[in-house]
């Protein structure tokens, strides 16, 4: 195991690989990073167009796949489907050994579907029932309407992975859902210790719309705060709301709390280290999920602080307000985040479409 991975085990935070392709599952490099220590997977359309563009090893599943069926979001997820269930077999000693906490899997809903609550709920039991494996989390987008839709699901018993997570009032929204989720299925006699969630909350993005921001506003000062003081009073927010004897009833029933998942974590601007978003957002009951660069940047001269995330509350708490003086707005910012994120997925999805249509083309017209 990697000393640094094995660093942050020790404190209590998780590491995440942001990165799956084929490649990586047969080649054994995603094999590899669970020997060093990572613990999980997480996907999105970007991953994946990434993966099905770049590599021959789909070729044959597509060509039978496009005689089949018609729809290529259908094509889409036949091929997701395999290479999901092979990462979840991959990480089920992971998920054993860890008694659930870990050894998971994420898979996306569609992302036009983030703003229509019923047509997520039903993917996301459809993408559970498709994958069919225990460590399997569905990725639902933190909007309000994905608020009900994560309620649902987890009242419904299955494991969910929150993400585009920006402001602090919507992390709080998300908590409280799956709380209710919770609670909704302990009433009905349902079993809370089979069901997991983390709550994505985006970090990178928000230094790179702040600064942008800062910038126009002459206040180079105050660049490059926002995001880990942002994830810092998040941290603080998850500390308070799972504690207490609401919290410690449904944990007697055999709940799991909500980890915070640092997501976003790749360095944006050069001039800032490269492990700024790891190093920062060290603590006990969280995950970083990293794509391969800063994950080969972590296990090489990351630095492991275990207070890193309870440092600078007051001034985390302050800089909102310097923030609103200099005329940039912490409600604004997160706004425009979410419905960026969203729509930037939306568009990668589309690509991921247009991608797997052409490439099926290309499959069967050489058979």
């Amino acid at each position: 195991m990697n000393e640094r991975l094995h660093e942050l085990a020790e404190v209590g935070q998780s590491v995440w690989i942001d990165y799956l392709s084929r490649d990586s599952i047969q080649g054994g490099e995603l094999q590899g990073m669970i020997e060093d220590g990572v613990a999980g997977v997480t996907s999105n359309p970007t991953i994946f167009e990434k993966a099905i563009s770049g590599s021959d090893l789909y070729d044959e599943q597509l060509q039978q796949v496009s005689g089949e069926l018609d729809d290529p979001k259908e094509v889409f997820l036949e091929l997701a489907r395999v290479d999901i269930q092979d990462a979840c077999d991959l990480l089920m000693p992971v998920f054993e050994r860890t008694n659930r906490l870990d050894g998971y899997v994420s898979l996306e809903v569609s992302p036009d579907l983030a703003y229509d609550t019923p047509a997520t709920v039903e993917e996301a039991m459809r993408l559970h029932r498709i994958v069919d494996r225990p460590n399997l989390m569905v990725k639902i987008p933190a909007t309000q309407p994905g608020l009900a839709a994560i309620e649902e699901m987890i009242a419904a018993g299955k494991s969910i992975n929150v993400t585009l997570i920006f402001s602090l009032a919507r992390y709080r929204a998300v908590a409280e859902a799956y709380i209710r989720g919770l609670q909704r299925l302990v009433a009905a006699g349902g079993d809370p210790s089979g069901v997991a969630s983390v709550a994505s909350f985006f970090v990178s993005r928000v230094d790179t719309e702040a600064d942008r921001r800062l910038e126009e506003a002459g206040r180079e000062d105050l660049q490059g705060r926002l995001a880990i003081a942002n994830a810092r009073l998040a941290y603080a927010a998850f500390q308070e709301i799972f504690s207490g004897d609401d919290w410690e009833f449904l944990e007697s029933k055999g709940a799991t709390k909500q980890r915070p998942l640092w997501a976003s974590t790749s360095t944006k601007n050069p001039e800032y280290k490269d492990t700024i978003y790891v190093d920062n957002l060290v603590g006990p009951d969280t995950v970083n999920t990293l794509p391969a660069s800063t994950l080969e940047a972590l296990m090489d001269h990351g630095e492991v602080n275990p207070k890193a995330l309870e440092e600078g509350l007051n001034e985390a708490r302050k800089l909102i307000g310097e923030l609103r003086e200099a005329g940039v707005d912490y409600e604004d910012v997160t706004e425009t985040l979410e419905q960026e994120g969203v729509q930037k997925f939306a568009d990668s999805f589309d690509e991921l479409l247009e991608g797997i249509k052409s490439k099926s083309r290309q499959v069967v017209s050489q058979s």
